[in-house]
């Protein structure tokens, strides 16, 4: 279903900000992505990749030329996606812990992409100006999805980050909205009961919104939500069909969601 720390052939964003301890190669290992077009180093224990960020990769319709940025890039998964879906978009990603970052870093390496692909050291609280970059043409983000501590049992210490924003999600889309030019697209997957929150922190600046619920299965509700925000955008709201994760086969995914996974269609808007 969806499980932020599943690991499976899907790819999965950030161990966000998180606060990994990670020192040896031992912790590390190497999992295949997009039907093996990508390879991703990322920690045995702890944060891992899952569905979360195939389908946020999957929703980039980023030309060649155009510049994309990921807050709490974690280990890169969704660049490394984004790389392999989308030739000749330069990507940037921004990651508040070390070894997360230097984990991306080594991916950007492993993938062959490291001539367009730039990771910085930096935290999402210090807001987009702080790190002295041109905007870009696309901002992109899986947000960690509490910010009240008391609202669920602590995770381990290594999937804390990713769980848990520190400083609230207000601060992760104050930092798409300032990263992102005017007329650029601003993607963020999260829970699908945040929407309302979501919808009003970015539409202070952003708007002609898209929306597509996921579902874990067709009879029960969307779990998640993926939302496409236009900086300085002025066309209605468009509520998108749903992707539906399962069915009730044997199969481990349904037919659309194993082909996004696979990386063999992707998210349109």
């Amino acid at each position: 279903m969806l499980e932020r720390d599943a690991a499976h052939n899907g790819g999965g964003v950030m161990m966000g900000q998180a606060g990994s301890t990670l020192t040896a190669a031992a912790d590390v290992a190497e999992s295949a992505l997009l039907g093996g077009r990508v390879r991703l180093r990322q920690p045995v224990k702890g944060y891992r990749a899952g569905m979360d960020a195939a389908l946020l990769a999957a929703a980039v319709d980023a030309k060649p030329g155009e510049r994309l940025i990921e807050a709490g890039c974690g280990a890169g998964a969704v660049l490394m996606q984004v790389a392999a879906r989308r030739p000749g978009v330069s990507l940037t990603g921004l990651e508040r812990d070390a070894t997360a970052a230097e984990l991306a870093r080594e991916n950007t390496a492993l993938n062959g992409v490291e001539d367009r692909t730039t990771i910085v050291s930096g935290d999402v609280a210090q807001g987009f100006r702080a790190l002295n970059l041109p905007t870009f043409d696309w901002a992109v983000s899986n947000p960690p999805f509490f910010d009240d501590p008391g609202a669920l049992r602590p995770p381990g210490p290594g999937k804390m980050g990713a769980w848990m924003a520190d400083d609230g999600l207000k601060a992760w889309t104050g930092f798409l909205l300032k990263a992102v030019r005017e007329g650029g697209k601003i993607v963020v997957i999260h829970r699908a009961d945040r929407l309302a929150d979501l919808l009003a922190l970015l539409g202070d600046k952003a708007g002609s919104f898209a929306i597509r619920p996921i579902h874990p299965y067709a009879d029960q509700p969307a779990k998640r939500v993926l939302v496409q925000a236009t900086k300085t955008g002025k066309a209605p709201l468009r509520l998108l069909p749903p992707l539906i994760l399962h069915d009730r086969t044997d199969a481990k995914h349904s037919p659309e969601a194993e082909a996004i996974l696979r990386g063999e269609a992707a998210l349109s808007w």
